[in-house]
């Protein structure tokens, strides 16, 4: 874990200072750790931005429109009693996130994209998958984000969600170097059962101890 200055607030100014803050503790605290990317729409940096799950699309077979991770993924949530609401994948993200049925139709029970039915553990999964299906489709994000040591995600909060796209990030960098991104991709149940081999708190249940995202 880093420890770092937290500037308190809510404006763009003082999440910059509290990302300013994380990369360079980041940097004198872990070894190897110098280049490091805020993926959200707070980045300093404009790769940041776009890699973000808000603004990183790709054009699916699910729609004729290129969608973003984020609509993707809550329009694909299905509900006890509700759900999936494929409507979502055109809306804005932050109005897909909001989305009043996301928070009103019982326990979630799986995610159903394409056709393709996903389970809810490992926790994790689909988010990855969605995330990582969107940088292949996207050379030019995917090729820049490699360059990268490290990735944080300011808005993260692991006290109130699960999904994290720096996570995500720092997966797809991990297949590409493995030589494993194509192999993982290609049918669910493979992608599932390398995500359960993964020893890491955001993957499951919070059973293990949180690893760094660096």
């Amino acid at each position: 874990m880093v420890s770092f200055e937290w500037h308190p607030g809510m404006s763009l100014s003082q999440k910059q200072k509290s990302i300013a803050s994380l990369h360079q503790a980041a940097r004198e605290q872990c070894q190897g750790i110098e280049k490091i990317l805020e993926i959200s729409s707070k980045s300093l940096e404009d790769l940041g931005v776009r890699s973000s799950a808000f603004n990183l699309k790709w054009l699916s077979s699910v729609a004729n429109f290129p969608i973003s991770v984020e609509c993707a993924f809550q329009g694909s949530k299905v509900f006890l009693n509700g759900g999936p609401f494929t409507d979502l994948y055109e809306a804005r993200p932050i109005d897909a996130k909001r989305d009043v049925r996301l928070r009103s139709s019982g326990n979630l029970k799986a995610f159903d994209f394409d056709g393709g039915n996903w389970p809810i553990e490992p926790q994790t999964a689909f988010y990855d998958w969605l995330y990582i299906s969107a940088l292949r489709e996207n050379p030019e994000i995917a090729d820049a984000i490699l360059s990268f040591d490290g990735f944080t995600d300011i808005e993260f909060n692991p006290k109130k969600s699960i999904n994290c796209q720096a996570y995500s990030a720092a997966l797809f960098c991990s297949l590409y170097k493995q030589g494993m991104v194509d192999e993982v991709l290609e049918k669910r149940e493979t992608f599932l059962n390398y995500c359960r081999s993964l020893d890491v708190s955001n993957a499951r249940q919070d059973d293990t101890i949180q690893g760094s995202l660096f």
